[in-house]
């Protein structure tokens, strides 16, 4: 299970199952972010159940990582699992209550992606054996930039611009996400 004599973090069929989690979570999460800049007018039960999700898929897939990663420690893999419930929850909770006010939404989404860029940032050394390290570290960096300004806008925003806003967003982080892909490996 090595690449170019690196050890591997995780088994390769569970680098490939990963990878093909984050193919379509993207691909998803960049048809959701042009949808929503083409028809702003698209209803927020809609919006909040597509992004709830993302964002459940998202939580669902670091918790595989957790417990299906080989080579981090008991703690490392503990804190992604967390990570990975914690966003989990942020989509559950946007998937139950879509009539909610886009602002909590948008508060649910940037709590998902600050918690998703931490770990990418916390878990960079692991990812190193997956992909190059200063692509995760712009994924992070993205990630938490876009949750704190999902945070921050609704306050200051009207609803249309709320919408476009987390649209661009949207597609920019799944974007990085695809760019921070770990190659397939065959196995």
């Amino acid at each position: 299970m090595t690449v170019n004599s690196v050890p591997s973090a995780l088994p390769d069929a569970a680098v490939n199952a990963v990878r093909s989690f984050l193919i379509a979570t993207s691909i998803v999460g960049i048809a959701i972010g042009v949808v929503a800049l083409v028809w702003p007018g698209a209803t927020l039960l809609v919006l909040a159940v597509l992004f709830g999700i993302s964002l459940v898929v998202m939580g669902l897939v670091r918790l595989f990582v957790a417990f299906a990663s080989t080579a981090a420690s008991f703690g490392s893999r503990m804190l992604i699992a967390i990570f990975g419930i914690i966003v989990l929850a942020a989509g559950v909770i946007s998937i139950l209550n879509p009539a909610q006010s886009l602002t909590l939404l948008a508060i649910f989404i940037g709590v998902g992606w600050i918690f998703a860029g931490f770990q990418d940032l916390l878990g960079s050394r692991m990812s190193t054996y997956l992909m190059p390290r200063w692509l995760v570290i712009v994924s992070g960096v993205i990630s938490v930039l876009a949750g704190i300004a999902m945070i921050v806008l609704p306050a200051f925003a009207t609803l249309g611009t709320v919408i476009w806003i987390s649209a661009i967003m949207l597609i920019a982080v799944s974007v990085v996400t695809l760019l921070t892909l770990p190659k397939k490996r065959v196995g």
